[in-house]
């Protein structure tokens, strides 16, 4: 008589039973255990440090470029003792060592949190500049730290916030030892971000867009005016205007041009004739 399949696999499958059965019982054990208290806990090693010990701690981590370490420190820090100037350097120290760590959105953060809080800090205006180098070397990445990468060739929205940030600090702050600095970033900004409206107009022109080109060109000049970027943005307006067949305009441009500069390789000339102009 044949045997019926169940009772062939009954032994296995009690045996699975079993096991399951085993496996719930101690995690519910561990679980009950836990809950008790009875299992050993991770220690934390910096449980009873004081506010000056714990910030030591975390002001050498950053002095030695461990940044990670560094945040959940100074986080710790700020948690334990929310109040004070342990707590208020915390969240500075903070700030830089989420920026070093690449980490931009918690570094303005803890910038933003500071002004907001410590709006008269003596040290407040450190946030300010903090802020501009933040989103000034955004997206840059260890080759443009290494190489100065040109910031015309980003997406311009981080320059338009370092340039906002540190226009900001400059406004509040005009006597601040970073305002100088700051200032020679806003001019080398305020060129990047004319280049990059140049380099659009470029890509319209040599796709035959000659109106768009006009446009973009145009931006240049009249949101960045007075920086060395004009140059090519006349350069763009004259010959977009000059495929468009409208030479009163394109002789405009290359007025202007040829005043503002007149050693420009872009000015027609013998050199240069209206045949060559590409």
């Amino acid at each position: 008589m044949a045997t019926s399949l169940p009772s062939q696999l009954s032994p296995f499958a009690a045996g699975a039973r079993r096991a399951l059965t085993a496996f719930v019982l101690t995690a519910v054990l561990a679980l009950s255990l836990g809950g008790c208290g009875l299992l050993p806990e991770v220690q934390d090693e910096t449980a009873g440090y004081t506010a000056e010990r714990l910030y030591s701690l975390a002001h050498s981590a950053l002095a030695e470029g461990n940044y990670t370490r560094a945040v959940k420190l100074f986080e710790a820090l700020e948690s334990r003792f929310p109040y004070g100037r342990y707590a208020q350097q915390a969240i500075m120290e903070s700030a830089y060592a989420n920026y070093r760590a690449g980490d931009t959105a918690a570094s303005v953060a803890q910038a933003d949190r500071f002004i907001r809080t410590y709006p008269n800090h003596p040290n407040v205006d450190y946030m300010y500049y903090l802020k501009g180098l933040v989103y000034f070397r955004e997206d840059q990445g260890l080759i443009g730290y290494v190489y100065e990468l040109d910031l015309s060739e980003r997406e311009p929205k981080s320059m338009r916030e370092s340039y906002a940030a540190f226009k900001e600090l400059i406004t509040k702050f005009p006597d601040s030892r970073y305002a100088g600095d700051a200032a020679d970033r806003m001019r080398y900004l305020t060129n990047s971000l004319a280049l990059y409206e140049v380099k659009v107009a470029r890509y319209y022109y040599n796709r035959g867009a000659y109106i768009a080109a006009v446009n973009r060109a145009q931006v240049s000049l009249t949101t960045y005016p007075r920086t060395p970027a004009n140059e090519d943005a006349l350069d763009v307006l004259a010959q977009s205007y000059n495929k468009l067949e409208l030479p009163q305009l394109r002789d405009d441009a290359q007025r202007v041009l040829k005043q503002n500069f007149p050693n420009s390789k872009y000015v027609i000339g013998e050199d240069r004739p209206w045949w060559k102009f590409w």
